[in-house]
């Protein structure tokens, strides 16, 4: 079920994905509306769900995570508790930084984040081959990112 936002609504996310420290008055100023008004709009779009959290991104590179890689999973059976079964075990790795459903040759996408090619092998052998019916890992390591953003391309109408 998606929310409807309006002209207004859709001004002040655009100004949150770019900045979610704005202040509200600076928010009001900006989308030529009230501070109230602005408040409770946001007010709704937290309590919808529409805005999930409000985070510092990081440079993982200047953080010393320098390798960047999609790992490509397929499971060796596809019973009722094998894929939410690591699904949670996903969860408790920390290199993990997305994990993705799929349709299709694989069952799913991970995207990890680890220090340098060691640190992945190290990962791979002791982490990720060894949860419970993981059958294939196939990995692509990203060069660069030309594109990396984390803003929805809403337009205002």
């Amino acid at each position: 079920m998606s929310l409807t936002l309006d002209p207004l609504d859709l001004r002040i996310v655009d100004l949150l994905q770019r900045d979610a420290t704005l202040p509200i008055a600076d928010i009001a100023e900006r989308v030529a509306s009230s501070k109230t008004v602005v408040w409770r709009r946001i007010q709704r779009l937290v309590e919808a769900g529409a805005i999930r959290e409000r985070v510092a991104l990081l440079d993982h590179e200047k953080l010393g995570f320098g390798l960047l890689v999609f790992a490509h999973i397929k499971m060796a059976r596809h019973g009722r508790d094998a894929l939410p079964k690591f699904i949670d075990a996903v969860k408790l790795l920390p290199q993990v930084i997305e994990c993705h459903t799929l349709m299709g040759d694989v069952d799913f996408l991970l995207k990890i984040l680890v220090r340098d090619i060691h640190e992945y092998e190290h990962f791979i052998w002791q982490k990720l081959s060894q949860i419970d019916g993981v059958q294939d890992i196939s990995s692509s390591i990203s060069m660069s990112q030309p594109i990396n953003t984390t803003r929805l391309p809403l337009k205002a109408r």
